[in-house]
């Protein structure tokens, strides 16, 4: 039996952004993004590696002010992207996570795909606040916000530890990568919808 596409597509236009995003759950990690945040784009690189979703992002944003827009607005794009892409979510496992360490920090991530919006969120404190130039390590939960607002999935991010802020940022992303590919593939023994209520 064939299934369908898992594939998503949405384009996000305001006064102050121009996204674009192109996802496939069921891809090789395909990648070619390019917002004008470079920590960000390394951060959507490794989703897309890690999760073995082919990804394509391309944002235009009011850089001249910061990259705050640039990165919320294409956040919400990916989430909505990746909730299109589920479809009725059909088939697939539903819950997972994982746990990745980079160096001395250690993220663990654990998603539910349930239709309901929920992020919780934990960092080491006394972080460094900037990554490069552009990026601002308080924006990584607004982005893991924004992401989940729109996939509408329930989202736990802890990192018990870390030391350095690039490590500490990577390994979320990376752990989140391998938590949605998890979740989002097909489990051979669910033929239906994962859930008592028959909708997700």
């Amino acid at each position: 039996m064939t299934r369908p596409s898992r594939t998503g597509r949405v384009e996000r236009t305001t006064k102050e952004t121009s996204v674009v995003v192109e996802i496939d759950l069921d891809g090789t990690g395909r990648v070619d993004v390019a917002t004008g945040v470079g920590f960000y784009d390394h951060m959507l690189d490794q989703l897309g590696r890690h999760g073995l979703f082919d990804l394509s992002v391309k944002t235009e944003g009011d850089l001249h002010i910061d990259s705050h827009h640039t990165m919320e607005d294409t956040s919400l794009a990916l989430g909505a992207a990746f909730r299109q892409a589920l479809g009725d979510k059909r088939g697939i496992v539903r819950f997972a996570n994982a746990s990745v360490p980079l160096d001395e920090s250690l993220a663990q991530v654990t998603v539910d795909l349930s239709g309901r919006p929920y992020l919780v969120h934990t960092e080491p404190e006394g972080m460094a606040q900037m990554i490069g130039p552009d990026y601002d390590t308080t924006m990584t939960r607004h982005i893991l916000e924004s992401f989940v607002a729109q996939a509408q999935i329930a989202l736990h991010v802890h990192v018990p530890y870390g030391r350095n802020a690039h490590h500490i940022v990577e390994c979320q992303f990376k752990a989140l990568a391998r938590a949605l590919r998890y979740a989002s593939e097909i489990d051979p023994r669910q033929t239906g919808i994962p859930s008592t209520k028959g909708a997700l």
